[in-house]
């Protein structure tokens, strides 16, 4: 036989594996789109979701800038949705840049992971961020997870392949990506932090070509550069009261305390154990399932870090120092009150670690073999969604239907005489302003001090600023003196009060907590919308908060 067609032989043996395994991965990616695809489809938007839309929803591009800086999350979602806007509205295709972006995450994941650490553990790793469902559920929902874990899983893929090829534009590539993720969510600062780590411990190791080197600081310069700027234009306004730092006044103080590390009650290595399970729990969706796979976590960086017998020694530590760095960095972080750390969507960085190093230990139990490999990850998924339980704020689908909103715009315009004001907390009037003013850009009026107030559809809505983000049945009372202060209408009025959202419960607990309201009629949409009605100067409970 001659040569040539002995290497051609030699060749094409090699290249049909890869072949069948990349064919494999895109149809587990196809099948996850398809998964968030259809838990996107069908139900209205959730008040956060309603939030970033309306950020966007914006006459010019610079007003919607404008209007990113009152959130806490950098500018690029909002940009993008302004632009997406124009081509439709429905819940689905305001979904849509998340749902592309969840499949292009899968897919560069599986890419990174397999080039690493081989086709097995790749595929697993690609099967369980494909369909884990709190995975699949932040990839179908109008946030900045999934472009962030895009934009995350780009850069660690074309780093890799940078220093492979000793290739520049793949360096720059990287560079790219990190900055794209830097303007969708301020936690990939974390994930930049432990990347330019890793990339120096690298460079120390391997030696690379000088240019590489060069490329590869110079991109951290822009990296940097983009931080103080994000720094100075907005993360250092986002501070409230007593805190710390910028980013726990945002978050500790209205929500995620427990998050932080307190030394008054928390031991740091009791804190950061339980909250590093906490992560797994969230990431698998049910707890003794995230308990085991954080023991499957630790052993699997055990095992690159100890490895002494493959031919891919070094690749393999190096792969366990960075998934290693990843939590290290998040932990740092929590302990220095600059970022919550725990069982929350706000990890969602460390799903690209955290998956990896359980595949590696999936892998190794299987000893490599693909069918069982395949069969424990299938396992695990399976009870995971069979057993799973979302954590809260949540909604079930059948309590967020489009329908229900429907129902319940079409009770307002009926019931609601376009005289009567319609009052709701910051998360109601979020919602109702975008399905009550059908998607079109909300003119706010001047509004009394704590309050906000527009008109649509011939109805007038006041709302509590995000202060006053959910009523419930403790602090309704002080609310409802704050409105009639604030507003004076006269006795008599009819005022509707209207709820959509989390935990959407006042009108059953005002009946059982206050006699004065025994006999309270209201009408719901689900569990997720209520409406009812009070009469200005009728019986009401004493306040239990103080009106300013």
């Amino acid at each position: 036989m001659p040569i040539s067609e002995s290497k051609s032989e030699i060749q094409e043996a090699a290249f049909a594996p890869r072949v069948r395994s990349n064919l494999s991965a895109a149809i587990v990616v196809l099948c996850g789109a398809l998964a968030r695809l259809w838990t996107a489809s069908g139900t209205f938007l959730n008040p956060d979701e309603a939030l970033h839309f309306r950020l966007a929803n914006q006459l010019s591009l610079a007003e919607a800038y404008r209007a990113s800086l009152t959130a806490s999350h950098p500018p690029l979602l909002t940009f993008i949705l302004y632009f997406w806007r124009h081509m439709g509205t429905s819940e689905l295709w305001l979904r849509m840049p998340s749902v592309l972006a969840g499949a292009a995450f899968c897919w560069l994941f599986y890419k990174w992971l397999a080039g690493t650490a081989g086709a097995l553990v790749g595929f697993i790793g690609l099967l369980m961020v494909a369909f884990l469902p709190p995975i699949v559920t932040l990839g179908a929902e109008i946030r900045q997870y999934s472009l962030l874990l895009a934009f995350l899983a780009g850069a660690v893929f074309f780093l890799d392949l940078a220093f492979a090829k000793a290739s520049t534009p793949d360096m720059w590539g990287c560079s790219f990506c990190l900055y794209f993720a830097m303007l969708s969510h301020y936690s990939a600062f974390l994930f930049a932090a432990a990347l330019g780590i890793y990339a120096l411990f690298r460079i120390l190791r391997e030696f690379p070509p000088a240019r590489l080197v060069a490329n590869w600081a110079l991109g951290q310069v822009g990296g940097i550069a983009l931080g103080v700027f994000l720094y100075k234009t907005h993360i250092s306004k986002l501070g409230v009261g007593q805190s710390r730092t910028a980013l726990e006044g945002w978050m500790s103080e209205f929500f995620l305390r427990r998050s932080y590390f307190d030394p008054a009650q928390d031991h740091y290595v009791t804190f950061l154990i339980g909250h590093t399970f906490g992560v797994f729990q969230y990431f698998f969706g049910q707890l003794a399932v995230g308990l085991v796979m954080g023991i499957f976590f630790a052993a699997g960086v055990t095992l690159l870090l100890r490895t002494e017998t493959s031919d891919d020694r070094h690749s393999e530590q190096r792969l366990g120092v960075f998934l290693l760095l990843g939590f290290a960095v998040a932990c740092g972080a929590s302990l220095a009150h600059v970022y919550p750390y725990g069982g929350t969507r706000h990890m969602a960085f460390l799903i690209i670690p955290a998956i990896a190093g359980v595949s590696v230990a999936i892998a190794w139990l299987a000893r490599d073999k693909w069918p069982r490999g395949i069969g424990i990850t299938l396992l695990i998924l399976l009870v995971s969604i069979a057993f799973g339980k979302e954590r809260p704020p949540r909604m079930d689908r059948a309590d967020q239907s489009r329908a229900q909103m429907a129902s319940a715009i079409d009770f307002i315009q009926r019931n609601v005489g376009h005289g009567d004001l319609i009052f709701t907390d910051y998360q109601s009037d979020l919602i109702l302003g975008h399905y009550l003013c059908r998607q079109h850009p909300i003119s706010f009026e001047v509004a009394q001090p704590a309050f906000e107030q527009f008109a649509c559809a011939g109805h007038r809505v006041i709302s509590r600023d995000f202060k006053g983000w959910i009523f419930h049945a403790d602090n309704f009372p002080g609310e409802w003196q704050r409105f009639l202060k604030a507003y004076k209408p006269a006795t008599g009025e009819t005022i509707w009060i209207v709820q959509m959202g989390w935990e959407v419960d006042l009108p059953e607990d005002l009946r059982a907590r206050y006699t004065q309201l025994r006999n309270l009629e209201f009408e719901s949409f689900g569990n997720n919308i209520k409406i009812f009605k009070l009469t200005v100067g009728q019986p009401m409970p004493l306040s239990f908060t103080t009106v300013e």
